[in-house]
């Protein structure tokens, strides 16, 4: 039977009112595998904490000197949740491990599921995407605002299985690969799913939250959207050269319609709330329209600084 060296990557904002219970989980889930003989001894989870004001870090440096099997590392403030998860990666790599699997902090993400993923690695998959079963979980506006999420993805041509967020089982090869790209906002969905690598994937059901409440709000998601949006796709600003030539073509045929009344007919249409009307409308467009330009340009900027995607404060190996 196969046997890998595995690495739980844990990204982790304010999270002492869970962590102690997925602390000790995680670890369950590791001794059990090592039993079935599907790891290796050395396994361990990585935990990131990312800027964390609670006592998060205080658990995880108390659990280190517990077990080896805890290692991690601590931001000099918050990142985001992106930048944790490539902290993570970027680390277990150097750490050294064959596969890595990144789950939340809250566990909601069913952990068992980790074992099948195992499996699916075993028999030849390089990436095992995680896919929650449903939403029945979520709110009624976060459940409609994830699927118009993933929808607007797919539209845009970032291919996303519905319903994958960031749980999933990545191997040495797809970490050595993300090592070359030297992207400070690497949208991870879309990059994992656009590598080209064997992926299978692994459905799961999504548990109540332990504790505490979910670190993402609408904000934070929409933020994530863009990201996504502008790192691996370029149609908003196609849409934007195909509305224009609309714009335009309405134009001319509105001119054509005025000169033949005025000519033809003797008529000066008088379309003062019609022009008010169309003002806003093409006024709007343009002010919608440069701020997706904007958001590129934006995108643009942040990269050529080449600033670090994160600082890191403390390590524990």
């Amino acid at each position: 039977m196969k046997k890998s060296t595995l690495a739980i990557v844990v990204p982790c904002y304010n999270e002492e009112l869970c962590l102690k219970a997925t602390i000790a989980r995680l670890l369950e889930v590791l001794h059990t595998l090592e039993a079935k003989g599907k790891i290796k001894e050395d396994s361990y989870i990585y935990f990131v904490d990312d800027g964390s004001t609670d006592s998060t870090w205080d658990i995880i440096s108390a659990y280190h000197e517990r077990t080896h099997q805890v290692k991690g590392s601590r931001f000099v403030r918050n990142y985001g949740n992106q930048k944790a998860l490539i902290a993570g990666y970027e680390s277990v790599r150097k750490l050294g491990c064959d596969c890595a699997v990144s789950i939340d902090a809250d566990l909601q993400q069913d952990e068992n599921a980790i074992e099948k993923f195992i499996d699916e690695f075993h028999n030849g998959a390089q990436i095992v995407s995680g896919i929650r079963n449903d939403r029945k979980t979520d709110g009624f506006i976060k459940k409609h605002t994830a699927l118009l999420f993933y929808k607007t993805m797919h539209l845009l041509g970032v291919k996303i299985p519905v319903n994958h967020s960031d749980y999933r089982l990545v191997s040495k090869k797809a970490l050595d690969i993300m090592e070359e790209f030297d992207e400070r906002y690497l949208f991870l969905r879309g990059f994992f799913n656009e590598l080209g690598l064997r992926t299978s994937y692994v459905h799961f059901d999504v548990k109540p939250r332990m504790a505490g409440s979910s670190k993402f709000n609408f904000i934070s998601l929409t933020r994530l959207a863009l990201e996504g949006i502008t790192s691996y796709s370029i149609r908003p600003l196609r849409l934007i050269t195909v509305l224009g030539f609309l714009m335009g073509l309405f134009g001319l045929l509105v001119g054509i319609e005025t000169v033949f009344e005025k000519i033809y007919l003797n008529n000066s249409p008088n379309g003062w709330a019609t022009t008010v009307i169309l003002l806003c409308i093409f006024g709007g467009l343009q002010i919608f329209c440069l701020g997706i330009i904007g958001e590129y340009v934006g995108q643009v900027f942040r990269e050529v600084k080449a600033r670090p995607r994160y600082i890191k404060s403390e390590e524990l190996k």
